[in-house]
């Protein structure tokens, strides 16, 4: 099959299940064959899978080689990992970003900006000042498909002026280490309009004091006097071209979970062989949008999976995991 025919399939997809709709036997038989194509084109992946079939690439290996189906020289951008962990940076080349823009578009459409104000301030730097950034670059398509988009963060910095203007409601989207900083540079605490909406993610992973998700909903609403009812949490990965938001806005009272797309398979991993488990493990993620690069992708991040969504429990402590570890020796061999 053709590049462009997967490009075909996944657009068609995304398009039939971006309002939350299911057909996990399309999505699989789409990802099983997307995965035998991309291990035929892409050196590290074909190597784990010839030694462990069944496997996903763990994010790791982007940090170590080039992970893409294309040539350098068809690279419309790349978008690189925060570098906060020791080593290089991960890099993540496409060669085309319309998958990314219609998973993007769809997937916020129905679980953000169903509910959420449609202008928008902005705690992420501008895409023109980290264009190696995804998440500058979602924020600033954001700001046409749904805007007005203002930027609360300038050079480096908070601009508290604007935070301090909001006179309308708004959807307030920041990272960990915006929110962070708003907090503790606040001197009097702000009360956004009634109907605002907050948006966190993470990112800037290590240059900030860690703080847990009960924390961040408490310093969040004495910071901008929004109720946990309107904080949704947003996760999404440099390596990935799908992101999966909390439940929150489109499920009221129902505890917070994450969700993904219907074009994306969520499961969890035993941390030393990779094989699946229930309950708890590592969360593998297979994503149809990845069309250039690899689609079915191993993180260190322990979740929880509940039916079709998941819980995040924070990255595994200590070393890297033993499967993890194995899995990137056997990639890069």
């Amino acid at each position: 099959m053709t590049r462009e025919a997967f490009k075909g399939r996944i657009e068609a997809l995304i398009a039939r299940l971006g309002t939350g709709e299911r057909d996990d036997e399309a999505r699989d038989a789409l990802l099983e064959d997307l995965i035998a194509w991309q291990a035929e084109r892409i050196a590290p992946f074909g190597r784990l899978r010839a030694q462990r079939p069944g496997a996903a690439l763990p994010t790791d290996v982007f940090r170590y080689a080039r992970i893409a189906a294309h040539s350098p020289e068809d690279d419309v951008r790349t978008f690189l990992t925060s570098g906060t962990t020791s080593g290089a940076r991960g890099r993540h080349p496409f060669r085309d970003l319309s998958l990314y823009d219609a998973a993007a578009c769809a997937w916020a459409s129905a679980m953000l900006f169903r509910s959420a104000p449609r202008r928008i301030v902005a705690l992420v730097p501008r895409e023109e000042e980290a264009p190696e950034s995804s998440l500058s670059y979602m924020v600033a398509r954001f700001g046409e498909w749904f805007g007005p988009l203002t930027y609360a963060w300038n050079k480096g910095g908070i601009d508290l002026h604007v935070l301090r203007e909001i006179a309308e409601p708004v959807a307030l989207l920041g990272t960990s280490f915006a929110f962070v900083h708003a907090y503790e540079e606040l001197k009097t605490p702000l009360a956004l309009p009634e109907g605002s909406c907050v948006m966190q993610t993470g990112g800037f992973k290590g240059r900030s004091r860690e703080v847990s998700p009960k924390a961040m909903l408490t310093m969040l609403q004495e910071s901008f006097g929004v109720p946990p009812a309107r904080v949704i949490a947003e996760y999404g990965m440099t390596e990935l071209s799908s992101q999966a938001y909390e439940t929150t806005l489109v499920a009221p009272g129902a505890p917070r979970r994450l969700r993904f797309p219907g074009w994306v398979r969520v499961s969890v991993v035993d941390p030393d062989t990779l094989a699946p488990t229930s309950g708890e493990g590592l969360l593998r993620i297979d994503d149809a949008a990845n069309l250039d690069s690899v689609c079915a992708l191993q993180t260190a991040d322990r979740a929880r999976k509940i039916g079709d969504e998941f819980l995040l429990l924070g990255r595994n402590p200590g070393a890297v995991p033993r499967g993890c570890s194995l899995a990137v020796e056997e990639a890069l061999s």
